[in-house]
């Protein structure tokens, strides 16, 4: 039986207009150039369109052509890639195999959507009622999105409306969820193989003692783009404001010199958050549930998301599945030093030998 929300599936992945879709896609894109750089090393070529650089075609030198679009390369399957772009989808089949997802999901549409569908009980005004049984805080988020965009920690019903009208903004689809906490984890997994595991910290500065927490943002801000990193912190994120109200803080504060201060709920690198490169030392269960679990939704290259009560080196305690990605875009841990560039390089350079194959 499928979900009860089976009716708006050939919905889902509709487009923003693409003036707006190029944009977003195109400040970190970083697949076509890298491709160029190192498909030589195994003797194979890339063209990549030239007006937008945002797709290619990767021809091997045993004359066989593969094709990528933004960050998608022909590894997955088309169902697989699209059940996993749907969050809801792709959470009703992990929970039926018997992964720990997040618990309290369930989706809701624009007051829009909702009346075009014959679901007017499912409006924003529903999903709110939803929150308020749940108990606050919940997480809402859009149901397809990625990068952390509109994703929102709210405690009130003030904070919930406007949250919910900006996932709206992104998504016919919004995901209302119980908050779960713990230490934030991407695992990438390439067939039978975690190629890449690491720690995601959401946005945060450390206190020198003598400047308030806005003008060590705007550092912060600094310091990416010196470093060729294109995240854009923005300091009138409403998500920002309110993470330092409930810590009673304002831009104005000084922290002391060493206190370390988060700015958001969500670690997703795009929004200015972190990473601490953990491939190493992950428990080798871990990296067996990840490549178990990329298997049974079908994909041979997917970023798992956990969220961790504990740490990711001891052997599996309580922990949630965050969401999978079928398209693990690597721009941004790329952008944040010449060692996670190399890293990358090495990574897409044994997809590439995946794809050959």
């Amino acid at each position: 039986m499928m979900p009860e929300d089976a009716h708006y599936l050939p919905y889902m992945n509709d487009k923003q207009p693409k003036e707006k879709t190029v944009k977003k896609k195109m400040e970190s894109l970083i697949l076509g150039r890298m491709l160029e750089k190192i498909a030589p090393k195994i003797g194979a070529t890339v063209v990549l369109e030239p007006r937008w650089k945002v797709v290619g075609q990767i021809t091997f030198k045993g004359g066989r052509r593969s094709y990528f679009r933004y960050n998608t390369l022909d590894l997955n399957p088309v169902g697989a890639s699209d059940i996993a772009k749907d969050k809801d989808y792709a959470n009703f089949f992990m929970k039926a195999m018997g992964y720990p997802i997040v618990p309290g999901s369930r989706t809701f549409f624009s007051d829009e959507w909702a009346r075009a569908i014959g679901a007017p009980r499912r409006d924003i005004n529903a999903a709110y009622r939803y929150a308020r049984r749940l108990g606050l805080p919940v997480i809402v988020k859009p149901n397809s999105g990625s990068q952390g965009v509109a994703v929102a920690l709210v405690y009130n019903k003030r904070g919930f409306y406007r949250a919910a009208r900006d996932v709206f903004k992104q998504d016919r689809v919004m995901l209302v969820q119980r908050p779960v906490f713990g230490k934030d984890y991407r695992l990438v997994v390439l067939d039978n193989k975690v190629i890449s595991a690491y720690e995601r910290i959401p946005l945060s500065i450390t206190g020198d003692g003598k400047s308030s927490i806005g003008k060590l943002l705007e550092e912060k801000q600094k310091q990416f783009v010196a470093s060729s990193r294109d995240t854009r912190i923005k300091q009138d994120d409403p998500r920002i404001a309110n993470k330092l109200a409930r810590q009673r803080l304002t831009f104005r504060l000084i922290p002391a010199k060493g206190e370390r201060i988060y700015l958001l709920d969500n670690a997703n690198l795009s929004t200015g958050g972190d990473s601490k490169d953990v491939t190493e030392k992950t428990h080798p269960a871990f990296k067996r549930l990840a490549i178990k679990l990329t298997r049974d939704m079908g994909l041979r290259l997917c970023g798992v998301d956990l969220m961790i009560k504990g740490d990711i080196r001891e052997k599996p305690g309580v922990f949630w599945v965050l969401e999978i990605n079928a398209a693990p875009g690597l721009d941004h841990y790329a952008q944040m030093g010449r060692t996670q560039e190399k890293i990358v390089e090495a990574l897409y350079l044994e997809v590439l030998r995946h794809l050959e194959r």
